[in-house]
């Protein structure tokens, strides 16, 4: 069995920051890219960055220069730091991780995703 756990998020006020932070627990052997997502009332889900286990990111374009994605790969973590926030960044962010994980003798392969955290940027 695998969790992610996401935690941080809430109010804050255009231009102010946060960080989210989405550990990975339970029968992990491996874990490949983590990301964020986010999916504001009425539309999809997007992706708003993501990074391998060597460390390369990806990020939307709405996200360049003001969020940033780090991991600690010992501690099964992930980390969304958002700075200069703008009330259109209002969404509930989900935390996403590939994952390989032990069952028996084998070795499967999914993705996993957090529970979500709302964020909210008061303007």
């Amino acid at each position: 069995q695998v969790q992610l756990v996401e935690s941080g998020g809430g109010l804050v006020q255009a231009g102010g920051s946060q960080r989210l932070s989405c550990a990975a627990s339970g029968s992990i052997f491996s874990i490949n890219i983590m990301g964020w997502y986010r999916q504001a009332p009425g539309k999809q889900r997007e992706l708003v960055a993501a990074i391998t286990g060597g460390g390369r990111t990806n990020y939307a374009d709405s996200v360049k220069g003001r969020f940033t994605i780090s991991r600690d790969n010992a501690r099964n973590t992930v980390y969304l730091q958002m700075n200069s926030l703008k009330p259109e960044d209002t969404a509930v962010y989900y935390c996403n991780a590939d994952i390989t994980y032990y069952s028996g003798i084998y070795r499967p392969r999914r993705d996993y995703w957090g529970q979500g955290t709302q964020v909210t940027v008061s303007s």
